[in-house]
């Protein structure tokens, strides 16, 4: 599960984690509009020192004009991670990340749940973040890992 377009050292993190083990990536992207209200984003550029990001986030695209950057970010991620060599499918969620996260799991047969995202101290202090709360929900072990660089 993704907030966001992979950097080329996340493709490579998340390809190699189980050294020379194959493995087929099924990616959710929700797109960063939906995750979560402005002022916890404010609040989390700011705890990163981020302030010209935290001045910014009224200009980050929200419901139907997310979707579009939503869409591109997901397709050059599956790009990257096929290009270093993994099998990979994806979709677009937009409600519900969890349920869908829940249902993939159970239609592949996942064995592992990877949550790749930024840093979002507000949520994780409360445990409210998605790799905390689909620990509860998924059925298999999932890792929280942060975004090498943010874009």
């Amino acid at each position: 599960m993704i907030e966001k377009a992979l950097t080329s050292a996340d493709v490579e993190f998340v390809t190699t984690l189980h050294g020379d083990e194959r493995a087929s990536f099924h990616v959710l992207l929700q797109p960063r509009g939906n995750q979560a209200d402005r002022l916890l984003r404010a609040i989390d550029d700011l705890a990163l020192g981020e302030l010209d990001e935290a001045a910014r986030e009224g200009e980050t695209p929200e419901g139907e004009l997310a979707l579009d950057a939503g869409e591109r970010a997901l397709e050059v991620s599956l790009q990257a991670l096929r290009g270093a060599g993994s099998p990979a499918e994806g979709r677009l969620i937009d409600d519900h990340p969890l349920d869908a996260l829940k249902s993939l799991v159970e239609e592949v047969g996942a064995d592992e749940v990877l949550v790749l995202t930024d840093p979002h101290y507000v949520e994780e202090f409360f445990h409210r973040d998605w790799a905390s709360r689909a620990r509860h929900k998924v059925g298999v072990p999932v890792l929280k890992l942060f975004s090498h660089s943010r874009v």
